[in-house]
């Protein structure tokens, strides 16, 4: 390691471009990531790996004047000069922030195309950035629900750290997001602001009243009656037996339906406005607000997406992005499943009303390997979109581990098999697990290919929690630390399989 630090050091005066092209980049068994080498004053940064992890290193001109807010283990090198190596923790995560202002998330609510790349392990950023680096996207590269969190162990601050460190290994400048995914309480809001998440996916779920979607219009006309007599007027007098025209496309609202919108969402919206006052309030304008409606039974009617970006706007409620749940299926881990000529003709729909109401970004959530669906999604937005996407990452580590460590795959499988009915209590899926071979029937060689069956997938992709927190977790790990380069280029090829397909242009 002192090999490569006095390399560097000779080199501290020059520019970042000499530093990189004459850096030793490797010393027995450490080697240097190339792009991660950067100047800071009389200092150079830079990431290192050995065969166990992965870590900081810090290069100055005067080990007594190392550049504020690096921790770790401080040696001397030659004429004067220090070396500090330290690990991946919050402390160093938050000194490149602040001396690479780059390495931390902002606001992407003016950018036009936008992609989730959630990363339940921490791994994935770097695949994430080369693929976002081809095309003209900005990513959310930190991106966690609660529900994640929990079945991984891990925080929103460490999400966003895993990301910083990434960032800056792969020098990606470009400017990324961090969201704090599916979140209904003010609390939970709180806390991913802190951890430096600008964007928030505000999911009402659990305030709108779907069940009214099922109401006779004795029921409706029941609960509307409770409404207040200035609400009641309102609604009446703008929606009520109204047509709303967006694009080439007429909307048409009866009576009935507009007294059901407001029966089912008037609560939630109100609660988005506390929220949005809330932001405001925390961040100014530096927030990317995401109102999610998709995590309901039924399809969201595009009566029903007009009467909530009409009153969103008349609220006063600056949106980024919303996400209604369409028709047919979107489950984890695997393609549409559903009529295509149906989605195409009501996602149209839905791209005109969020063109007519300021052309917020239509979001498409469980958005991972639906390849079926990008050409119209892409195409019927423009290019103003988000894509989320989750646990597709998870599952490319998954085969990666399948081809590399076949043993490791088939005690993953294994564990999996065993938690399966619980975790149908926490995702929606429709896999016939049944269907996939014995694991004793199956050569090594014929592992991989269990990922590209449905079935195989969604097994593996709600099970993540079990395997991650359980006791193959360190199994885990040291594989992919290993297989690092085989999982990057894995993640990259399959990201850019996704943007592509959704028209993004390149760069």
């Amino acid at each position: 390691m002192k090999t490569i630090a006095e390399s560097a050091l000779r080199l501290v005066k020059k520019s970042e471009a000499e530093i990189r092209a004459g850096v030793q980049l490797t010393s027995g068994n450490i080697s240097v990531y190339p792009e991660s080498i950067h100047k800071l004053g009389d200092a150079v940064v830079m990431m290192a790996r050995d065969e166990n992890k992965r870590f900081l290193m810090v290069v100055a001109d005067c080990e007594k004047f190392m550049p504020k807010g690096f921790a770790g283990e401080v040696c001397s090198l030659s004429d004067c000069g220090g070396l500090l190596v330290g690990e991946l923790d919050a402390a160093n995560a938050a000194a490149l922030r602040q001396h690479f202002p780059w390495c931390a998330p902002r606001s992407l609510r003016k950018e036009r195309t936008t992609v989730g790349c959630g990363d339940r392990l921490g791994l994935a950023t770097y695949g994430h950035v080369l693929a976002a680096k081809r095309y003209k996207l900005s990513p959310v590269l930190a991106q966690q629900s609660m529900r994640e969190l929990s079945m991984t162990n891990r925080t929103f601050r460490g999400v966003v750290d895993d990301a910083t460190f990434l960032v800056f290994c792969a020098d990606y400048r470009e400017g990324y997001g961090a969201d704090g995914d599916h979140l209904k309480k003010i609390e939970d809001i709180d806390v991913a602001l802190e951890a430096g998440m600008p964007m928030i996916t505000l999911d009402l779920s659990e305030v709108m009243n779907a069940a009214a979607g099922d109401w006779s219009a004795e029921e409706i006309e029941k609960a509307f009656a409770n409404l207040s007599g200035d609400a009641q007027n309102r609604i009446n007098t703008a929606y009520a037996d109204k047509e709303f025209v967006v694009g080439s496309i007429a909307v048409k609202i009866d009576a009935l339906t507009a007294k059901r919108c407001a029966v089912m969402y008037d609560e939630a919206l109100n609660f988005a406005l506390k929220v949005y006052k809330h932001l405001c309030a925390k961040r100014g304008e530096e927030f990317d607000l995401e109102i999610s409606i998709d995590e309901t039974t039924s399809p969201t009617l595009p009566s029903h997406h007009l009467y909530i970006a009409r009153e969103l706007r008349r609220m006063g409620i600056e949106f980024s992005s919303l996400a209604p749940r369409f028709v047919g299926e979107f489950q984890k881990g695997i393609d549409y499943i559903g009529d295509l000529a149906e989605f195409d003709k009501q996602f149209t729909v839905h791209a005109q009303i969020a063109k007519a109401y300021g052309n917020y970004k239509v979001s498409v959530h469980s958005g991972s390997d639906k390849f079926s669906v990008y050409p119209t999604v892409g195409r019927e937005t423009d290019g103003y979109l988000h894509l989320k996407t989750a646990g597709t990452s998870w599952l490319v580590a998954v085969e990666v581990i399948a081809k590399c460590d076949p043993q490791l795959y088939r005690d993953m499988h294994k564990c999996a098999l065993a938690n399966f009915n619980d975790m149908l209590k926490l995702y929606h899926i429709t896999a016939d697990i049944n269907k996939i071979p014995a694991l004793e029937t199956l050569s090594d060689d014929q592992l991989p290919a269990l990922m590209d069956m449905a079935e195989g997938r969604q097994l593996l992709h709600i099970n993540y929690g079990p395997i991650l927190t359980g006791e193959l977790r360190e199994r885990f790990f040291k594989a992919m630390h290993k297989f690092e380069k085989e999982y990057t280029e894995a993640v990259r090829l399959h990201f850019e399989k996704h943007i592509s397909l959704l028209g993004v242009p390149l760069k």
